[in-house]
């Protein structure tokens, strides 16, 4: 049987990482560990990409949970305008789940209703 567990290599340093790739440990998160998890997402991460890395932090700091994509257009919303704070802003960004892929690259854990 094989482990489904997975890591990823930093400076020498082993983190551990979910089956889906999320990190076991959130405190093993740094700008380092999201450029890499980006880069396996296929994802260059850009100045809006770390906009809405900050506030998906933020809104975990403030409600104890990874938001799912409706609360996550609001909250981008309400802090970067709304023109950002559209569903289609945060596709382009995080394809194709902005709540999953924006959570795991910001050390998140996976938002609870996605698949």
């Amino acid at each position: 049987m094989t482990n489904p567990e997975k890591a990823l290599e930093i400076d020498g340093r082993k983190i551990p990482l979910d089956k889906e790739g999320f990190l076991r440990n959130l405190d093993d998160w740094s700008p380092e560990i999201a450029e890499a998890i980006a880069a396996q997402e296929g994802i260059e991460l850009t100045p809006d990409h770390w906009d809405v890395i900050r506030l998906l932090q933020a809104f975990y700091r403030e409600f104890e949970l990874s938001p799912a994509m409706r609360p996550l257009v609001k909250y981008v919303g309400q802090h970067l305008g709304a023109d950002k704070g559209r569903s289609i802003f945060l596709m382009q960004l995080f394809p194709p789940s902005p709540a999953k892929i924006g959570s795991k690259i910001a050390g998140l854990p996976k938002p609870t209703n996605c698949l």
